[in-house]
């Protein structure tokens, strides 16, 4: 009980802090009556997001003249954290602009000169320097699926051959003009990769250890002409900081930051999302009409031409329906839990095809498992739909017992077949998709619903006709 009441008391005391407003700070720093000195000194202690955040609040002429107290050097970084950078750089002459994009990394200034109109960004281009141009044309030579397309060329690297005290040197100046320090890369004479140092173990390093004890030169690295897709889950396993990039001479060209990794993580999930809602790319709150439909409109015409398959099928079965209409009614929970099955197990299925260790013998494996579990819960489902449609058919619309539940047994043994298959069909799609080389989200649940809906329909009537008009006479 006292430990209890001790951490409501701690709770209690907690809650009645107050929280500081950092945002409304920086903006009262900016808007008082503070000297230039004093607007930078009182500034370095806030983040870069915060500080960020404060810009909306300011008016143009206060966002110049913070501008010009804080230096290009500092706008960089705090440009970084703008969702919509591209209205702020608008607001200062080009050689301003050019003096803040060239110092930022270059896949950051890459991001925001692709939201510039095109004259304005190649009057910036202009103006960069020799060595920001470089970066950024290396960069761009890489096509978006490529890791090279993401790449930072924000690293420090170091002769493998010098003495703990010139790397400690080397690293000081280079230091000043990258800040993804926390790993340095070791580079042979011909300056192809050769390991990484933790900044720590540098740090630590006597004088007179060899610099080879402390390079880990089994260091993941990636190249830059895999694609994102193939490095993906490559990319999620590592937890360090940055991972070296190299060409395909094995030169470091470039690092993915931890940053770059959440970013492409996040825009593979979208992307996948994207695909399972039937969509060909992502879509977002500032795309056109016209973008929103040319994004859906692809799938919904294949989903169409799959529909009518499905209707046709239907179609077939119409005697079926005319001598025993109560059927009719119970056509969509067939089809609904077909479709429901299927989305469930192409879920499972993409989440375990993107480990690329995956063999053939777990891929049979994880096929048996899903139509295990489509058949268990097909089952249970089946043995309920059997007692409680049944019930129904024979007090509710009138028909006699022998009746009702010969029709709900029919429902019953529908269900148990279109479940079973559905948790065939959404597993071994996605495995054919992506044995094609194709993403296996293409799979998408649409996709997989409307396949489903065909197999169901097929399923349900089908049966229909062969047990009740065919062998029981209903």
């Amino acid at each position: 009980m006292e430990n209890n009441e001790e951490l409501d008391d701690e709770e209690t005391r907690d809650a009645s802090l107050p929280k500081r407003d950092f945002k409304s700070e920086i903006v009262n720093i900016i808007k008082g009556n503070h000297s230039d000195d004093e607007v930078r000194d009182l500034i370095q202690d806030y983040h870069d997001n915060d500080i960020a955040a404060a810009l909306e609040c300011l008016t143009t002429e206060e966002r110049k003249r913070f501008y010009r107290i804080i230096g290009a050097e500092e706008i960089s970084d705090i440009f970084a954290y703008l969702d919509n950078v591209e209205d702020y750089i608008e607001e200062l002459d080009t050689e301003k602009a050019a003096d803040i994009i060239e110092e930022m990394d270059a896949d950051d200034a890459i991001d925001l000169l692709d939201e510039l109109e095109d004259d304005k960004r190649e009057e910036i281009m202009q103006l960069l320097d020799d060595d920001a141009q470089k970066d950024i044309n290396l960069i761009q030579s890489y096509d978006d699926e490529m890791i090279g397309s993401m790449m930072s060329t924000n690293y420090v690297s170091i002769g493998k051959n010098l003495s703990i005290k010139q790397a400690m040197r080397s690293l000081v100046e280079q230091a000043a003009d990258n800040d993804n320090i926390t790993t340095i890369y070791a580079l042979n004479e011909d300056k192809t990769f050769y390991g990484a140092i933790e900044l720590r173990d540098l740090v630590v390093a006597r004088e007179g250890t060899p610099l080879d004890e402390i390079i880990a030169t089994s260091y993941p690295r990636l190249y830059a002409r895999e694609t994102i897709t193939e490095c993906i889950e490559q990319l999620k396993d590592y937890s360090e900081d940055s991972i070296p990039v190299l060409d395909d001479e094995n030169r470091l060209i470039g690092v993915i930051t931890a940053n770059d990794i959440v970013e492409a993580v996040d825009d593979e999930m979208s992307e996948d999302y994207a695909k399972l809602a039937g969509m060909t790319e992502k879509s977002d709150l500032d795309e056109t009409i016209f973008d929103g439909m040319r994004k859906r409109l692809p799938w919904l015409i294949v989903l169409l031409g799959l529909g009518l398959c499905v209707s046709s099928v239907i179609g077939m079965f119409e005697k079926v329906i005319s001598g025993l209409t109560i059927i009719v009614f119970f056509q969509s929970l067939i089809l609904s839990m077909a479709g429901n099955v299927g989305t469930q197990s192409l879920a499972v299925t993409i989440r375990v095809l993107m480990d690329e260790n995956l063999t053939v013998k777990d891929k049979w494996g994880l096929i048996g498992r899903e139509i295990r579990i489509g058949f268990c819960n097909g089952l249970l489902l089946g043995i309920l739909s059997f007692i409680f449609i049944g019930t129904y058919i024979t007090f509710v619309k009138g028909y006699n017992p022998a009746t009702g539940f010969l029709v709900s047994g029919c429902i019953g043994v529908a269900m148990l077949v279109a479940m079973t298959i559905s948790s065939f069909t959404g597993t071994v799609v996605p495995m054919i998709f992506k044995y094609l080389k194709t993403d296996p989200a293409v799979a998408s649940g649409p996709l997989i619903s409307t396949i489903n809906d065909f197999v169901a329909a097929t399923t349900y009537y089908g049966l229909a006709w062969i047990l009740l008009i065919n062998i029981f006479n209903v």
